[in-house]
């Protein structure tokens, strides 16, 4: 394949790429930039954090698992291109020397990067921005108090010249719309679809895998759209899951917070939703809230189009509704009443797999349960609705007593298993402890570790 990009300020073209080359191999092995580091290869530490900007605006990205076709037309900084042209330094660096913020020295260029898009954007929320740049074993305290001395300085205007390039031009595997995808991939239904890379990107730096041939997702603009109505909020399959999180934040706050800590911003740049859903994990956390929810999903081959809830997308383990050549197009979600509340149980707070999520949207009026949409990952090989818990709620008082006896329906709708993240007893006490929380949230009572003092 063939990309064009710009890096550091100076363009780059580059033919016959691997399309499965990622852009911290290319950055360390080729040009010999190795400010960008290899930590965990796998988009969790943030030590290969570059900035990376086009007609959206800038964005930080996990250069380990970007393959270099996502590049083209766009602009990339790397550490090394941080400083002026005459070595002049970034505000974040001169606050670091300022307030002596650093870890080891092997992960702090990738929080320079971080703090340099930060500030690139106005962006103060640094305990969100950082906790993709996972290294916390010197001076993190520094970090946040340079980050902040930075904050109102200017752009510099070496940063402000970056746009983005033209692109390469027309490529068969990297198409521009979604009807141009429509008539690729039924022309080649083996091939591996790649939105963000940040599940397929694991394949290649963990698995050591090469799928091929590769359909490359980014210049599908349709697909990005979001789209709000008095009726449904419908999310193109290609939207990032940060715009997602902006969205849904407003509409329902407790799911835009599952979205924050499930990935780091890094990741939350890359992944899109259509992604998420596609590759079927049991234990994606975006599913069990949009069941919950009552979304569909609305999938595509060539001309042809369905429309199926998003539930009955996940057949078993590994196994999902979808034909060969058939791609997720968009999702779309029911305007409603906010009573959603999602739970998310993992070992670290932030940007970890869970052990157990659970979404949960009751309605209830004049004491009684109108209808329950109780949703779980991490319980099952798939996402899924508890039905005999739904079914004990429903109809029923809307009082602790109901809750007792759906809390023990669970243990029919689920037999989890026992794995590194959890036992099979700790996920069915922890989505029956979910339950009560739910239920003394909607009392009013304060139940989050975050919010609860002595």
């Amino acid at each position: 394949m063939d990309v064009r990009f710009l890096l550091n300020g100076e363009t780059v073209e580059l033919q016959g790429i691997c399309p499965t080359a990622t852009l911290l191999d290319w950055l360390r092995d080729t040009r010999r930039l190795t400010g960008t580091k290899e930590g965990c290869n796998e988009g969790d530490c943030g030590a290969c954090t570059v900035m990376v900007q086009d007609e959206a605006g800038a964005r930080t990205m996990n250069a380990c698992i970007l393959f270099l076709p996502q590049l083209d037309g766009k602009a990339v900084r790397t550490v090394e291109g941080v400083a002026g042209p005459g070595g002049q330094l970034h505000p974040v660096q001169q606050a670091m020397i300022e307030q002596h913020g650093s870890q080891c020295g092997f992960c702090t260029p990738g929080f320079i990067m971080s703090m340099v898009c930060a500030h690139t954007n106005g962006e103060t929320d640094f305990d969100d921005r950082f906790a993709g740049n996972l290294c916390r074993c010197t001076g993190y305290a520094p970090i946040i108090r340079a980050a902040e001395a930075a904050a109102d300085e200017p752009v510099p205007p070496w940063l402000a010249e970056d746009v983005a390039v033209a692109r390469y031009g027309a490529d068969l595997f990297a198409p521009r719309s979604a009807d141009e995808l429509a008539t690729v991939y039924a022309a080649e239904p083996e091939a591996v679809l790649v939105a963000g890379a940040t599940d397929v990107g694991l394949w290649v730096t963990k698995g050591l895998r090469a799928p091929a041939p590769i359909i490359f997702l980014g210049g599908c603009e349709d697909l990005k759209t979001i789209d709000v109505t008095a009726d449904n909020i419908r999310i193109g399959a290609m939207a990032d899951m940060n715009r997602v999180r902006s969205v849904m934040g407003e509409y329902h706050p407790s799911y835009g917070e599952l979205i924050r800590r499930y990935g780091s911003v890094q990741v939350r740049n890359a992944a899109t939703i259509g992604g998420n859903i596609a590759n079927g994990s049991p234990i994606g956390d975006n599913p069990p809230a949009l069941i919950a929810l009552g979304a569909a999903l609305h999938l595509r081959k060539g001309a042809d189009r369905r429309t199926i809830p998003v539930e009955d997308f996940f057949l078993d383990y590994g196994s999902q509704d979808r034909a060969p050549g058939e791609f997720v197009e968009a999702v779309s979600i029911p305007r409603q009443a906010d009573r959603l509340k999602c739970y998310k149980l993992s070992k670290r707070f932030d940007q970890d797999i869970s052990s157990v999520c659970g979404c949960f949207n009751v309605e209830v009026a004049e004491g009684r349960v109108v209808s329950a949409q109780l949703a779980f990952g991490g319980m099952a090989g798939v996402p899924k609705r508890a039905a005999r818990a739904e079914a004990c709620l429903t109809g029923a008082p809307w009082t602790s007593d109901a809750i007792a006896a759906a809390q023990q329906a669970l243990a029919e709708d689920f037999t989890p298993l026992d794995d590194m993240r959890a036992s099979a007893a700790y996920r069915l006490g922890a989505a029956q402890a979910f339950l009560a929380r739910y239920f003394a949230e909607s009392l009013g009572q304060v139940v989050s570790v975050l919010e609860v003092s002595a």
